[in-house]
């Protein structure tokens, strides 16, 4: 009895690492392409490298590292057939999502049957044998 409840917290503790995951990939790309659309510049010449940044890049960055190094995390507990693409499945839906609702992106109809394939094959991978 107690194996399972510890299973059930464990499957809980899984799930929320998991969307943090995603929460936090999610919104690193969306804040540093929001705040690279304006401010950002590169530059490299005469030997020197130069860089300007706003801070909803820098937000989208710090986002971004740490969805990374949980990401590492992740990847290691999980079967790697499994954790990769259910977690960049779930990532590329939200990333399509946005794209449509922050950046007022023209999306096709073949990028929605892409997406829908891809959310068919989330599920899937979910389906217990």
């Amino acid at each position: 009895m107690e194996n399972r409840k510890e299973n059930k917290n464990m499957s809980i503790t899984n799930i929320v690492l998991i969307t943090i995951y995603v929460i936090l990939t999610v919104s690193g790309l969306v804040f540093f392409k929001l705040g690279s659309t304006k401010d950002f510049t590169l530059g490299i010449g005469n030997g020197s490298f130069s860089m300007s940044i706003n801070f909803i890049a820098i937000l989208g960055l710090i986002c971004y590292i740490c969805s990374f190094l949980l990401y590492m995390f992740l990847v290691s507990k999980f079967d790697l057939s499994y954790i990769v693409p259910v977690t960049q499945g779930i990532v590329y839906v939200l990333i399509f999502l946005s794209s449509i609702g922050v950046f007022k992106e023209k999306i096709s109809t073949t990028g929605i049957v892409g997406m829908l394939m891809v959310i068919i094959g989330i599920v899937l991978l979910n389906i217990k044998k």
